[in-house]
């Protein structure tokens, strides 16, 4: 890719928090408590957590400190469980034999955020106490370096009576451990004060107070294995999330922040969807819940398609729910350099508007996500729609374009009722959506809606994103009851 890519572990702004420990202490469970919403996946199953899941969290300051002190807005990082297959000399069989493939990934990015962390949060299990896999993680901080970034955490003290099982959590040697319940909140106050106290140590570059949302927030979505973790890693500039060939590796939905010639961008890396009949467990209906979550909190969608498989039912699944969360979508076909010569863009193009027919005003890229090719089409196109989405037509406009098409066309009536417009107003944006108040909205139903909205398509600037049509019967209202929509 041409321009300069800005990974977020490689640049300067927001101090990095990253939790580590063995599978099943609670580190995912650790993360939702601090970012106070569910974003990992809780689950007893060792290797629930296989890539970096980050979010941003906010710090209050401790109550003794001076009136005035800021909180710290920081970036926090869950990651796999350390020896998440192999662990106490006992091999996890029922995770499935396949799955220890992805060991040294989960391990590659564990150690990645070590490196990158200003902060390392070690959990431990106040209940199960000490064990060789701990002092395992416990060295391999320390040959980083890193053990005077640490801060340990005896998680699951479920109240005072384990607070003395907690402290021999001590013997790792980074200081007296930090008792908390995950799960309840029990320590979770002093926790945070000790996260505050020690990351205001941490010298931030300027850039961290002007760091904020991101520009774009775009969701990756699509079935297994059409490369959506591929894609992110092109995206950031880095081996950001786990590519594997086995089906499902990607469990949560990953966050992944960068900068693409100075605009910075959320990346969402999604689980790859499958028929919801075909779900293994309680985790992959989780993963499946996550996925829906990242479209709602996403701007834009990129729904990818597989180019060397046919158009399954699970994309058409996708396309529905992008289409029923009314997102600016693009349709991005990947691996795309191993089909150019057999089939043309003009005939992959037909193939995938019949097939996907409720987006055919979405916009198709095709990229290459393994060799880094169309990604810059594609960033400038997820820009394009988030433009489209929040333009405001004016009034003016809008009543002289749909009087026009009223003219041309309107809709006819059995009873041979005439179609009467009375006011059009755009009232909301993203979707865009326009009221018409008319004399008879069961007029403007089916066919003739359909109509209308291609219509739109042409004449306005939003040719690419969903619109949302309201028809009212002429009565008063107010602008608030309009912006609700049909009830």
């Amino acid at each position: 890719m041409s321009p300069e890519h800005v990974p977020s572990d490689r640049r300067g702004g927001l101090p990095r928090i990253a939790i580590v420990g063995r599978p099943n202490v609670g580190k995912s469970s650790l993360l939702n408590r601090l970012a106070r919403q569910r974003l990992s996946i809780v689950d007893p199953t060792p290797g629930v957590t296989r890539d970096r899941v980050t979010t941003l969290i906010e710090i209050d300051p401790p109550v003794e400190t001076p009136r005035g002190t800021p909180p710290i807005v920081a970036e926090l990082a869950d990651t796999g469980g350390y020896g998440v297959y192999v662990a106490e000399g006992k091999r996890y069989d029922d995770v499935g034999a396949d799955l220890t493939k992805l060991t040294p990934e989960i391990e590659r990015q564990i150690s990645t955020a070590l490196q990158a962390a200003d902060l390392i949060l070690f959990v431990g299990d106040a209940q199960t106490g000490r064990t060789t896999l701990d002092e395992k993680i416990a060295q391999i901080i320390r040959r980083a370096g890193r053990a005077d970034a640490v801060l340990t955490v005896a998680n699951k003290t479920d109240g005072e009576n384990w607070l003395v099982h907690g402290m021999e959590l001590a013997g790792f040697g980074f200081g007296e451990p930090i008792c908390v319940s995950a799960e309840n909140g029990y320590g979770v106050r002093e926790l945070l004060d000790q996260m505050h106290e020690r990351l205001q140590a941490v010298e931030r570059s300027p850039e961290a107070e002007a760091e904020g949302d991101p520009e774009l927030k775009l969701a990756i979505v699509g079935k297994r294995n059409a490369g959506k973790s591929t894609l992110i890693n092109a995206l950031a500039g880095e081996p950001r999330v786990i590519v594997s060939e086995i089906a499902g590796t990607t469990r949560d939905s990953i966050d992944v922040r960068f900068e693409i010639e100075g605009r910075s961008i959320l990346a969402i890396d999604t689980a790859g969807l499958r028929k919801r009949k075909s779900f293994a467990d309680d985790i992959e209906f989780y993963a499946y819940k996550r996925m829906l979550g990242a479209i709602r909190r996403s701007e834009v969608a990129a729904l990818l398609i597989d180019a060397t498989a046919d158009i399954s039912q699970v994309d058409q699944k996708l396309a529905q729910e992008l289409q029923r969360q009314a997102k600016p979508t693009m349709l991005v076909v990947n691996k795309w350099d191993l089909v150019e010569e057999k089939v043309s863009p003009e005939g992959y193009l037909d193939y995938i508007t019949r097939e996907l027919r409720g987006l055919d005003y979405a916009p198709i890229v095709f990229i290459s996500a393994e060799k880094g090719e169309g990604l810059d089409d594609m960033i400038a196109m997820a820009f394009n729609l988030q433009e489209q989405a929040h333009h405001r037509e004016t009034t003016g406009r809008l009543n002289s374009v749909i009087e026009r098409i009223l003219t041309e066309r309107g809709p006819s009536s059995k009873l041979g009722t005439k179609a009467k417009l009375f006011y059009v107003a755009q009232v909301e944006v993203n979707p865009p959506t326009i009221v018409m108040v008319v004399n008879d909205p069961r007029l403007f139903e089916g066919n003739y809606e359909r109509y209308l909205m291609n219509r739109l398509r042409e004449e306005l600037p939003y040719s690419e994103v969903p619109i949302r049509l309201v028809f009212s019967k002429r009565k008063r209202k107010d602008l608030d009851e309009l912006k609700s929509g049909p009830r």
